[in-house]
This record gives structure tokens, C-alpha cells and sequence, in this order.
């Protein structure tokens, strides 16, 4: 399986050249950028351009674009509007909406395969109504994105909205056969579990998003640092009809210098790869 990691584990910082070199010096092969205006700022043409002209010299692939979180620089502190592709109120829907097209024309310079996107916050609450504004907005998306080349994966996060049998209920009733999944290790370990969230989401499983836990809270550790059965999550991964990529994503808080990280955590995997069954 392809390695790849994503820029959150230096979310909390400017995103740097220095940065993407530590991900391939750790083993990635492909990268996902996270989309939060204090890391890497979409709407900032310089910045654009100075990452689009990192990809086209390197052999790397930029393989996903994580869709923005907040409106403006606030990544962690909570204080800036959300952006909430399922809000109560149709202004807000329709800004967040312009936000995350504005992220899915960075494929105009630096292409990419994926948007991962959430929909809804952490923790919010399912009511009818989310599900005619899941598919409007993810209506919108594909349009939009499908032109540059980029297919919207939707990630199962840590709400009411995202259940692995709500995901497969939007798909299903809008007969949305070009968008997918991110499957998130971490937060099916949190919520149904691994193997309950895989086999429901698997046939439309694009992407990934590793991280560990205690099943506690969503602590994004290194591979190992928590109790994810991983030989468990790599025996359910060969089976996924699309192969996934392996994709490290990681919390902007960790210490541990990205280059070790990344190599001991794709270890960690390689070796729960190679003890997992091949049949189940």
C-alpha cells in the first residue's frame, strides 16, 4: 500500500518546504495538506504557489487536500466560525460551501486526487433535516471539483452525522456513485468500532486516515502509542475492493521529530501488515 501522511502533525505551524522533506525522509510517498489558514493559507497565492512548486519539482504526490475546518486562522482554539457544511442556518451553509470551493481550487496549480471532507462539527447531533443538506452540499462539491480532477471523499468523524450506516444512507439515497469514503481509523476506534465502521463504509473506502488512541479521546498519536488492534485494522484493509493508502495523520501537538515519527510508524504498519490474516 501506498505510505502517505498529512501536514497536520505541524498544523499549529506554517506549513514549510522543510516539513514536506521530513514526510518523505520518514518513508510518505504521497502527502495530504491540511487546510487550516494559520498552516497553509488556500486563499494566499504566494503560499499556493510556493507549495504547487514544491509538488511539480518532486516525485511526490500530493495526493489529498483536507478540506478547512474554521473560516479563519483559529485551528485549535475554537473561536472562529466553523466551516459546517450541514448548519442549521442556509447563510452559513452557503459560506462554508464558498470556503471549501476556494480550497478545491488549489488543483488549478498543484492537482490532487482527493478532498476529504466532514460534514458537520465534532460532536453535533443528527435530525432529518442533515440529510437534504449533506446532499445538497455534496451535490455541489462534485460538480465543482469533478472538472479539476478531484473526487470528494466524505471522513467519518466523531458525530451523530458520520455514523458509518448515515454515510452509506446519503451515498445510497442520492445515488452519489463518484463520491467516497476517508475511512478514519481513530474515530472508529473512538465510536461503533474498527471492524463494524470498515465493513459498512468499505466498498467506498478511497482513503485513510491512521492516528492512535485510547478510545477515550480523539488524541491522533503515533502508530502504537495507543491500543488500536492494528494487525486487526491492516487484516480488514487488504480486503478493501480500492486499495487505500496508509495516511498518517497526526496531532500538531506531538514533539516527535516527523522524519522518525513517520518511520517507525509505517514500520508499526508494515510489520501489522505482514501478521495480518490474508483471508478472514
Amino acid at each position: 500500500m501506498l505510505r502517505a501522511m498529512s501536514t497536520h502533525v505541524r498544523v499549529r505551524e506554517r506549513l514549510q518546504v522543510a516539513h514536506l522533506e521530513a514526510m518523505v525522509s520518514g518513508g510518505a510517498q504521497a502527502i495530504e495538506v491540511f487546510c487550516a489558514k494559520e498552516h497553509f493559507d488556500y486563499t494566499d497565492r504566494g503560499r499556493v504557489r510556493e507549495i504547487a512548486s514544491w509538488f511539480s519539482g518532486n516525485p511526490v504526490e500530493l495526493h489529498s487536500l483536507h478540506a478547512p475546518m474554521y473560516m479563519e486562522p483559529d485551528y485549535g482554539r475554537h473561536m472562529a466560525p466553523p466551516v459546517n457544511l450541514v448548519d442549521n442556518e442556509k447563510l452559513k451553509r452557503v459560506e462554508s460551501m464558498d470556503e471549501v470551493k476556494r480550497a478545491i481550487e488549489l488543483a488549478e496549480q498543484a492537482p490532487f486526487r482527493f478532498l476529504i471532507q466532514h460534514l458537520g462539527i465534532a460532536n453535533e447531533k443528527w435530525e432529518p433535516r442533515k440529510m437534504e443538506f449533506a446532499i445538497t452540499a455534496l451535490e455541489h462539491l462534485r460538480v465543482f471539483a469533478k472538472p479539476l480532477g478531484v473526487t470528494v471523499l466524505v471522513e467519518n468523524i466523531c458525530n451523530e452525522i458520520t455514523t458509518p450506516d448515515r454515510l452509506v444512507e446519503i451515498l445510497n439515497t442520492a445515488h452519489f456513485e463518484d463520491v467516497g469514503f476517508c475511512f478514519d481509523v481513530g474515530h472508529a476506534h473512538m465510536n461503533e468500532g474498527v471492524e463494524r465502521t470498515f465493513e459498512r463504509m468499505k466498498p467506498n473506502i478511497r482513503s485513510t486516515h491512521l492516528h492512535d488512541n485510547h478510545g477515550l479521546r480523539d488524541e491522533h498519536l503515533w502508530i502504537g502509542e495507543g491500543d488500536i488492534d492494528w494487525e486487526q485494522a491492516m487484516t480488514l484493509l487488504r480486503t478493501a475492493p480500492n486499495t487505500p493508502p496508509l495516511l498518517l495523520e497526526i496531532s500538531g501537538e506531538s514533539q516527535k521529530e516527523i522524519a522518525a515519527g513517520a518511520s517507525e510508524s509505517f514500520s508499526h504498519l508494515e510489520k501489522a501488515m505482514s501478521a495480518a490474516k490474508v483471508e478472514r
